[in-house]
């Protein structure tokens, strides 16, 4: 098995030249950030219960919408997808100042945020437009197959397991995985970065996405147990949520400390 590759110290001295450098990871890598992830849940418990609960309440709310209206179920779990990388930035600061060897403050990681606003914001807006285009293809894809109106609760289920209706499952699926991909992909490290670097989002989300081309099989993995981890959780009332979210949340900065490197 391949040696893992040891982080790149921390430093608060963050030259503005510094490059990022893209590391190779091993395979079982992701399952290292997971155990990483589960000591820094260990280390502040009572902040991953709030980070923990906050992930509760979006899956709430999106089976709520989709038990009432599901055709826009893809909408909210767009939505989801942009505030849960946002929200796991208080994690990310959690992990990051447990690497320092500074105290732990819930105030702290509600406020990191607030000294990245313009990489951010940025941020913010890249994942917008393809949330929006991705609840917007979705919607599309209910009213070319669905086009006497948008279904039931009831409806969507017997869509989804009755065989006739398979190019209807598999056009849903097609659209979900590619902007869920494009999701990943941009997004997987960048908002680590910008935490730690405060480094402009476009150099942020190309890093991430250089990450998973010389990383595809790792980050692959990590994607499958990020996806898998989140199903399992939902089950049963989504109570997974309280320790699988924080967990994936803080596993992430170890992932981000693994595959980027600084030369200064």
């Amino acid at each position: 098995m391949e040696a893992p590759v040891p982080p790149t110290p921390v430093t608060d001295a963050r030259p503005a030249t510094a490059r990022a450098q893209v590391k190779p990871v091993a395979l079982a890598s992701p399952l290292r950030w997971l155990l990483l992830g589960a000591r820094d849940l260990a280390a502040a418990p009572g902040i991953a219960l709030f980070y923990g609960l906050c992930f509760w309440a979006m899956a709430a709310t999106l089976g709520a919408v989709f038990r009432h209206s599901p055709a826009y179920t893809m909408t909210v779990v767009s939505g989801c997808l942009l505030l849960g990388p946002f929200l796991a930035m208080g994690l990310y600061e959690v992990s990051r100042r447990r690497e320092q060897g500074l105290p732990q403050s819930l105030g702290e990681s509600l406020t990191c945020w607030d000294r990245r606003l313009g990489s951010m914001g940025l941020l913010v807006l890249v994942l917008v437009v393809l949330e929006l285009l991705w609840g917007r293809a979705s919607l599309v894809v209910f009213a070319v197959f669905f086009d006497t109106g948008m279904p039931s609760t009831a409806g969507v289920l017997e869509a989804v397991f009755n065989p006739r209706n398979w190019p209807f499952v598999a056009a849903y699926v097609a659209v979900g995985s590619v902007f869920a991909g494009l999701v990943f992909c941009s997004m997987v490290v960048a908002i680590p970065m910008v935490l730690d670097r405060d480094t402009d989002a476009i150099t942020a989300a190309l890093t991430s996405f250089r990450v998973v081309s010389i990383n595809p099989v790792a980050m692959g993995f990590w994607g499958l147990l990020v996806v898998s981890l989140t199903l399992l959780a939902l089950w049963p009332w989504a109570l997974g949520l309280l320790v699988v979210g924080p967990v994936l949340g803080h596993a992430t900065w170890h992932a981000y400390r693994e595959t980027v490197g600084w030369a200064e």
